[in-house]
């Protein structure tokens, strides 16, 4: 193992996309729980569905500009 404690030298980095992703989903899942033991929509589909896509948007757009940081991991 070298001093990054790698076998083959190269460092590990934070990748931000990963977290934004499984908050994302994380948020997506808790409104979809709360609805499920509720009964009733917590949120409507009118606010939820354009959130979702805004959502997948912002995830895209950071797993983009964070692509060249990710290559140089491998």
């Amino acid at each position: 193992m070298s001093e990054h404690g790698t076998r083959d030298g190269r460092r590990h980095r934070f990748d931000p996309g990963g977290v934004i992703t499984g908050l994302f989903f994380l948020a997506v899942a808790g409104v979809s729980l709360a609805t499920g033991f509720s009964g009733e929509p917590v949120v409507s589909l009118r606010f939820l569905v354009p959130a979702v896509l805004i959502g997948l948007g912002v995830v895209g757009i950071i797993r983009v500009l964070t692509r060249s940081r990710r290559r140089t991991l491998r």
